[in-house]
């Protein structure tokens, strides 16, 4: 009769895991911590008085509102425009062959391959002749160009994962070209492509350089207005409100995607 191995806890694996969470997890605790705060001084490890002045005094600042509006509007107008763009392209990458497939395919990759600060630069210095810097839709297209990994990769690969062999018995079935795409093709690489329309939302929200350097000064969005919070203000708890109000908008993105972004639904878009 074989017995069964006295448990042994991975220590390195446990390890790992709790330094990854102090780093990932701390910071924003920390950070959400001091949204609250009105007092919290050393050595004490948690705030002495907790309060909602600082909200107060954030969201009544109309810059606040406005580049809340700007980030939002930026980020959907931006994920559409890829979406509408680079769906269709990343079908015809994984379905068709055409000259100079490779080719096109890894340039989307090597965009992030150059320092994007120096490739920044001399974006800004063609907008500035075409009269594009300190725009909405100035910032909007130097935002599109960081999205074009994210929704040609993976919905690409996506595309690849399918079964060939379902789509060939939908035909045999009778289905025409459409109904083969819309009901056997789409829902299986539903997942995938939900994923790269949040990780460009998300990605578009959070830009930083760009919106700094081509929206500067007309432009500014959450997270630009955020570091001249830090830079310019005392309180560290404007900061801290700020970034906060950062996450809302992914939180709730995550939430209402959380039925496609799961192991599953993802392995599932990928060909897992």
């Amino acid at each position: 009769m074989r017995t069964s191995e006295p448990f042994r806890p991975d220590w390195i694996g446990l390890a790992l895991v709790v330094t990854l969470s102090i780093v990932i997890i701390g910071p924003m605790l920390v950070v959400g911590l001091w949204a609250f705060a009105e007092q919290w001084r050393y050595p004490s490890l948690l705030p002495q008085q907790w309060g909602l002045r600082f909200w107060h005094q954030t969201l009544a600042r109309p810059d606040v509102w406005t580049a809340l509006r700007t980030s939002l509007q930026l980020s959907f107008v931006v994920t559409l425009i890829s979406a509408a763009i680079c769906l269709p392209a990343a079908y015809a990458f994984a379905r068709m062959k055409f000259w100079g497939r490779d080719m096109f395919f890894l340039s989307f990759l090597s965009i992030q391959a150059f320092p994007r600060f120096g490739l920044l630069i001399t974006i800004a210095t063609i907008f500035l002749s075409l009269g594009l810097v300190g725009t909405f839709w100035g910032v909007a297209i130097i935002q599109l160009v960081n999205t074009l990994m994210f929704m040609i990769w993976i919905p690409t690969a996506a595309f690849q994962a399918i079964d060939r062999k379902l789509e060939e018995a939908a035909r045999d079935v009778g289905a025409g070209p459409i109904r083969v795409f819309w009901s056997v093709t789409l829902p299986q690489a539903l997942p995938a492509i939900v994923a790269a329309i949040m990780l460009t939302f998300v990605g578009t929200f959070y830009e930083t350089e760009g919106a700094w350097l081509i929206g500067a000064p007309h432009v500014r969005t959450m997270p630009i207005l955020m570091i001249s919070f830090i830079n310019n203000q005392l309180v560290i708890q404007l900061g801290a409100v700020l970034s906060v109000l950062l996450w809302v908008p992914s939180f709730i993105f995550l939430l209402a995607a959380r039925r496609y972004l799961g192991p599953q639904g993802l392995g599932r878009g990928l060909g897992g």
